[in-house]
């Protein structure tokens, strides 16, 4: 299995904004695409980060299943726009993980 964690610097002051879409429209829409959402919350350290987790086969699965949830209708003419618009930056890291750490990133206070 490997994980991605992406984390998303967000504009000073759209926080809020941001978590009520991403768990009023980007989460249920993650979970309708079948994509594995593991961990999700805001970032402990500032009030402007917040990180999503997801886990996937391989790497090949991963780029497969994020070509076709970004590039659909659902997502572009959805809330692609509103979440960007409360967006500084974002980066990922991908890396390999166990069953057992799979598990553990699962029980992640949020």
């Amino acid at each position: 299995m490997i994980v991605e964690i992406r984390s998303y610097q967000l504009k000073a002051g759209t926080r809020p904004q941001f978590e009520r879409l991403f768990a009023e429209e980007a989460l249920p829409m993650l979970r309708r695409w079948k994509i594995d959402v593991v961990a999700q919350g805001a970032s402990l350290h500032d009030a402007s980060s917040y990180f999503l987790i997801r886990a996937y086969l391989d790497l090949a699965e991963r780029q497969r299943s994020q070509d076709a949830f970004y590039g659909s209708d659902e997502w572009r003419l959805g809330p692609r726009e509103a979440i960007l618009a409360c967006l500084e930056t974002y980066a990922d890291i991908v890396i390999e993980v166990d069953d057992a750490t799979l598990r553990a990133l699962r029980e992640v206070k949020r």
